[in-house]
């Protein structure tokens, strides 16, 4: 399943993204990762969610991306779920709705297939979003 987080740079996505990534872990079964563009929130994550540093990879792309996440998922048969931040940056497909769709489509096809949640941020308006997504938004700040 894909869930998105979406609103406006700046509205609070991350903060919410880090407590229901922190509130997973006291339920889950498998393991938890945190891809984000920096490391800057590592001790705001519970020590065991796996913070992954997107930059220190040569992520060139939204399909490098992609393909990224499925190294992630192919290494780690438990794994339970992924929150990915700063997804527009990580993917590099700034405002193209059409990329941005794409890529969401793939990582729904990666979760059918490993049996992976993905938690995404987004920094866009749900309305400025394609309409085929706006029945994963989860929260709309």
């Amino acid at each position: 399943m894909v869930s998105l987080i979406v609103g406006a740079k700046g509205k609070g996505k991350t903060k919410y993204l880090l407590e229901k990534a922190n509130n997973a872990v006291k339920e889950a079964n498998g393991h938890i990762v945190y891809i984000d563009k920096n490391s800057k929130h590592m001790y705001e994550l519970n020590n065991k969610v796996r913070l992954i540093d997107a930059s220190r990879y040569p992520l060139a792309n939204g399909d490098a991306f992609i393909g990224f996440v499925c190294g992630i998922a192919s290494q780690d048969y438990d794994l339970e779920q992924v929150y990915l931040d700063s997804f527009l940056q990580n993917t590099k497909v700034a405002d193209d709705s059409t990329k941005i769709r794409e890529y969401i489509n793939e990582l729904e096809a990666i979760s059918r297939t490993c049996s992976v949640d993905f938690i995404i941020s987004i920094s866009k308006d749900q309305a400025d979003l394609d309409e085929s997504l706006h029945d994963s938004v989860i929260i709309s700040l």
